[in-house]
């Protein structure tokens, strides 16, 4: 076969690759300078960094696409036309053509390594907590905001939801393409669904920093609570709790102690309803514990993961909380954000907390013209005697608003149930409630006492204390119907 007239010619003289050419030096011009600039910022911006490291290089790309498939267009082009475009020839001989030679063979090598470190300033970004709290703002901003109030505020996102090496890292970006869909297309749930049945399990992610071993003893918690009565009165619980584990078999860290073995059905998507449960003893002995309410046994337990219990089965909030109404104004008004010598301030807080608003914006409006419109008609002297107070109040209660709600994502309190402790949500009592039993008639127990003990209660300066412990006394003087009935019963987090 006779070769054609000038097939020796490069097959990137053609107008495609040479356009693709001139697209590529812009772009990566763009970014060299984006990169540049954001070197002298003091502040990162995650929009611009979005465009410099994960927008443009996609243009780059393309852009080197398009000289590659004009070189492939040309090879065909020229088996029809049978001739190649002229092409300036390259005479390493001659000095011209070495010193542009040396300048292409440069500029390519700075395109190489500026292609690299871009490619790894992506990695890095998209790892990043500020990508995964602001690139995609209102729907993710209810976690991030969460997410810097909370214990974990220096541990990075990734850290928990994205595991180590490139199947982590591949498996991650695959499901962010979904989610950059659903948040362009206006896909997306609201509130976001809580990832517990995606998240790794605690032995990769919390054991990093927190020891299994050391998981022993008691620890003292001290609540303080103001009631909702005229006076705010102010009411005090120091307890131990009994945090038990290591290697001995007791306290509440028995459940994920490493001679033990618990496993659940959960019948609902966040895992609040759990009628079946199965413990697996060091010896090797079972027992199953059914809610006798319900239509299960042993042998046929719901349909649904049979689900090996850790951390997380408890601790489902470690990063990610939206305080109860009533229990963020106790913190406010303990630490003196919230003046308790406001008459009703807790009980009218709580109110204004848990009404029912479109925004932010809104929300502070509203708020702040319910709180004063009451003390103007009810307090009309503290009103006006007292607006320093007052006012402090009122802002500490929108900014409590405006860290745990948020209208656009119907997030709340109530979106996402907290399994530590049994007050505003079920709890510990999803499974001590005293309705499991085995089929020995052995029930799992719903005494305050396994888990914490009281050692002190009481009002501010009048407590009652006993290192032995005390009989819980319910703060309202209700010292018999309390026992008969859950907590949430009547704690929903809201006005009572």
């Amino acid at each position: 076969m006779s070769e054609l007239p000038n097939s020796n010619k490069s097959l990137f003289q053609n107008w495609l690759s040479v356009i693709g050419a001139i697209l590529a030096i812009v772009f990566f011009s763009v970014i060299f300078i984006l990169i540049v600039l954001e070197f002298f910022s003091k502040e990162i911006n995650p929009y611009t960094q979005s465009i410099t490291y994960v927008g443009l290089p996609v243009f780059l790309i393309f852009s080197l696409f398009l000289i590659f498939f004009g070189a492939w267009r040309e090879r065909s082009a020229r088996q029809k036309r049978g001739y190649a475009r002229r092409f300036p020839q390259i005479d390493f001989n001659n000095p011209a053509h070495q010193r542009w030679a040396l300048i292409g063979i440069g500029f390519f090598t700075v395109f190489l390594i500026f292609s690299m470190f871009g490619t790894y300033k992506a990695y890095q970004f998209s790892e990043s907590v500020t990508f995964c709290g602001k690139t995609c703002h209102q729907v993710m901003n209810p976690e991030f905001t969460a997410y810097h109030k909370s214990p974990h505020a220096r541990v990075a996102c990734v850290e928990c939801h994205v595991g180590p090496g490139p199947d982590h890292y591949l498996k991650s970006k695959i499901n962010g393409a979904h989610q950059i869909y659903s948040a362009m297309f206006n896909k997306y749930s609201r509130p976001i669904p809580a990832p517990v049945k995606n998240l790794r399990p605690a032995q990769e992610t919390c054991e990093h920093c927190h020891w299994p071993e050391k998981f022993f003893g008691a620890i003292e918690q001290d609540h303080r609570y103001f009631l909702s009565d005229e006076s705010n009165t102010p009411w005090q619980t120091r307890m131990l709790m009994y945090v038990g584990g290591g290697e001995k078999e007791e306290g509440i860290h028995w459940h994920v102690n490493i001679e033990n073995k618990v496993y659940y059905v959960a019948t609902d998507d966040q895992r609040q309803n759990i009628p079946w449960v199965k413990v697996v003893h060091q010896d090797g002995t079972e027992e199953y514990y059914i809610d006798k309410e319900s239509k299960f046994t042993a042998e046929k337990p719901p349909q649904g993961e049979i689900r090996k219990m850790d951390c997380i089965d408890c601790h489902n909030r470690p990063s990610h909380i939206y305080e109860a109404p009533a229990r963020s104004v106790n913190q406010a008004m303990g630490d003196g954000k919230i003046d308790t010598q406001l008459p009703y301030m807790k009980r009218e807080a709580v109110k204004a907390l848990a009404g029912q608003y479109e925004s932010h914006e809104e929300a502070a409006l509203k708020i702040r013209s319910k709180l004063e419109e009451f003390y103007e008609k009810k307090y009309p002297e503290i009103f006006r005697n007292q607006r320093a107070g007052l006012n402090k109040s009122i802002e500490s209660i929108i900014e409590i608003y405006q860290t745990n709600f948020f209208p656009g994502m119907k997030v709340s309190w109530k979106a996402y149930p907290d399994n530590i402790g049994h007050t505003v949500s079920a709890g510990c009592f999803r499974c001590h409630d005293g309705k499991h039993e085995s089929p020995e008639g052995k029930i799992i127990s719903n005494d305050c006492k396994s888990c914490h003990g009281i050692i002190a209660q009481g009002q501010f300066g009048a407590m009652e204390g006993d290192v032995n412990g005390l009989e819980f006394k319910h703060p309202d003087g209700d010292q018999d119907s309390w026992k008969e009935m859950s907590c949430t019963d009547c704690h929903t987090g809201g006005p009572s």
